[in-house]
């Protein structure tokens, strides 16, 4: 039988839906194009935004066009609107967060029976639901789930509500999974999670700095790359973790959201700009040129013109190399979709647009003061004799080489930048 699967939103959702794709080849199953005529869609979906939600609609009834198809929806949408998905003719299996590793077996149960199924768990209170996988398509970075879950309720967010409480993976199943990629001749991992610095919160007296360690000892793993981290995550045990780390990555990813005191007490972040400074200062003592990445959110309810000013300043001020900006987007269920003074659209692009060009000027500089260095890529694809890949601060890299040179590190000296991509020679 075919399957075909279509993934929406985060790292989290392609880790599930990679791992759902190995368990349906192990059992024989044929995987197919999402747009090809298949015996089963599979679908994890995304509720971050209203948008996300018009986009897993969409793609559902895509899939139910076919009508002697098996339709699984599962996911956030599912998790916050189950009733929704439901109604949706055709739809034959609705499962939310949880169960997504029962995949295989409600499939084939609703084959033998066709009965439609639905099971939506509340997700306060569950264990974290264990996924194994040691292989990727990609042949040289591989991401590992290690946590869901969310208890930090920012005003604009769903996605505590579609995910449930913070639950951890046990430390010897993330261990033995790094292991197995290892084995199997992965070079990096990607540890990712809904709020991955919040690891072992759940667990007795073990954090995520004490995963980071344990880890760092895993031969022939070269690198350690955290997906995000929250400001308040950066504890001193995790800054010294990271000053004595060989395999921990030169670049790490921290949410901003905002660079204004105000509006961050309006979003519910929980900490102030002088606490993010300080916390910049202490990774850049351990790592000067360390790139530090963030996301902001402009044209948040309240946002004066003063305050997305201070907001471009402070970015200006903390040097951050690139920055992913959003508009606001009013999340029906969320305490900011109610709150006052909600921003104009074009107002919102207009905001956008500015830091989508201060976000170019700041990569630019980051990346062009290497040129002339020597460093080290893990080499990734080769197209016409010339092979990517990145560096550890995740610069692209391009050079010419071999097909017997992939999936290796490499010193490359980097010539120039241009266009998001260093060209570089071997040494």
């Amino acid at each position: 039988m075919t399957v075909a699967f279509y993934n929406l939103g985060c790292k989290v959702n392609a880790y599930e839906t990679e791992y759902l794709i190995n368990e349906f080849k192990k059992k024989n199953y044929e995987i197919v194009d999402f747009n090809e005529e298949a015996d089963i869609y599979i679908i994890n979906t995304c509720t971050v935004t209203n948008t996300s939600d018009q986009k897993s609609r969409k793609i559902i009834r895509s899939a139910c066009k076919n009508k002697n198809a098996v339709v699984v929806v599962m996911g956030c949408y599912s998790q916050i609107k189950p009733d929704v998905v439901k109604n949706i003719e055709g739809v034959s299996i609705v499962l939310g967060n949880k169960d997504k590793n029962k995949v295989i077996e409600l499939v084939e149960a609703y084959i033998n029976d066709r009965e439609n199924f639905e099971n939506i768990y509340d997700l306060s209170n569950c264990e974290f639901e264990d996924m194994f996988l040691d292989n990727f398509e990609n042949h040289t970075r591989a991401f590992v789930k290690i946590q869901d879950g969310c208890n930090n309720y920012c005003s604009y967010c769903i996605i505590p509500y579609s995910r449930g409480n913070v639950r951890s993976k046990k430390k010897e199943y993330v261990i033995d999974e790094v292991k197995a990629l290892v084995k199997n001749g992965y070079k990096e991992v990607v540890l990712t999670g809904i709020h991955t610095g919040h690891y072992g919160q759940d667990l007795k007296e073990y954090d995520f700095s004490d995963l980071l360690i344990e880890l760092e000892k895993i031969d022939g793993l070269e690198r350690i790359r955290i997906s995000s981290i929250e400001i308040t995550e950066l504890t001193d045990k995790f800054m010294k973790v990271l000053e004595n780390s060989k395999k921990i990555v030169n670049h790490i990813h921290i949410p901003l959201q905002s660079g204004c005191d105000k509006i961050l007490k309006l979003m519910n972040r929980r900490y102030q700009m002088d606490f993010f400074f300080d916390k910049v200062n202490q990774i850049r003592k351990i790592r000067p040129n360390m790139a530090i990445t963030s996301d902001v959110i402009v044209g948040f309810p309240g946002e004066t013109m003063e305050d997305f000013n201070i907001t471009k300043d402070n970015i200006k001020k903390l040097s951050l190399t690139e920055l992913h900006v959003f508009p606001y987007s009013k999340r029906d269920g969320t305490p900011a979709a109610k709150m006052k003074d909600q921003i104009d659209g074009n107002i919102k692009k207009q905001r956008v647009n500015e830091l989508i060009n201060l976000s170019e000027e700041l990569k630019n500089n980051y990346y062009k003061k290497f040129i002339g260095t020597l460093d080290y890529v893990l080499t990734e694809t080769i197209s016409d004799g010339y092979i990517t890949g990145h560096l550890s601060n995740y610069g692209k890299v391009r050079f010419k080489g071999t097909n017997e040179e992939l999936n290796k590190i490499i010193q490359v000296e980097l010539l120039s930048y241009d266009n998001d991509i260093y060209e570089a020679r071997k040494k």
